[in-house]
């Protein structure tokens, strides 16, 4: 996906994030606990405005009980929405979640796709759920997860002027090689939580810091 934007003669060296990444978070991984691909799925969905960690405290038990995609399609959604209320919005990530699990039974045979046409298709489900289920889950490099971190600090070190996701993703997918790609999308989380936070970065710890951009401008 060729994009002008991310072939700047002042967009920072690309190789040079890699390998400070690569050194930083050798294992960098989905923090999302799961051990079926509809698990990840269905705790991606409900990772929205939330942290992973709580995400994984409500699925501990969530996934005990619901251990099918069936079992999800076949839930109460007044009980399920309880279930997950700390997660927040909870109504609507209901409504999705269940509504995924109807149409994988209905259309997937109960397998969760692992393409980006048909995963888009699920309630609930933009490019970057479908990108973290295919990376983490399929290992399949279609495109770079871009969360509120990844948003930042592709913005921040200078990969895109982008707001837009789709346009970010674009930007990231120009600026490294396929093979990256995965990886950079766990690597800019762990770097957004760990060091790189929104409202104070701490540029002093940042070992990305001589090759940033902004250097800390929101």
């Amino acid at each position: 996906m060729p994009n002008s934007n991310a072939c700047s003669e002042n967009m920072p060296n690309s190789n040079a994030v890699t390998s400070i990444l690569h050194d930083l978070y050798p294992d960098a991984d989905c923090a999302l606990e799961h051990r079926r691909a509809h698990e990840l799925l269905f705790a991606t969905i409900m990772s929205a405005q939330t942290t992973d960690a709580n995400v994984n405290r409500v699925t501990e038990t969530l996934f005990q009980k619901y251990r099918s995609v069936r079992d999800f399609a076949e839930a109460d959604p007044e009980i399920f929405s309880q279930e997950i209320r700390t997660t927040g919005f909870f109504r609507n990530k209901t409504k999705s979640v269940l509504g995924a699990a109807n149409m994988l039974v209905d259309e997937f045979g109960g397998d969760v796709p692992d393409t980006m046409e048909d995963l888009v298709k699920l309630p609930g489900v933009a490019r970057k759920t479908a990108n973290v289920v295919l990376g983490t889950f399929f290992g399949k490099p279609l495109g770079v997860v871009v969360d509120t971190h990844v948003k930042r600090l592709a913005y921040r070190i200078g990969f895109t002027t982008h707001t837009d996701p789709v346009k970010i993703e674009k930007d990231l997918m120009d600026a490294f090689p396929r093979d990256e790609w995965i990886f950079m999308g766990h690597a800019l989380i762990l770097h957004g939580r760990a060091v790189c936070e929104a409202r104070k970065p701490k540029c002093d710890e940042c070992a990305l810091v001589a090759l940033c951009e902004k250097n800390g401008v929101a």
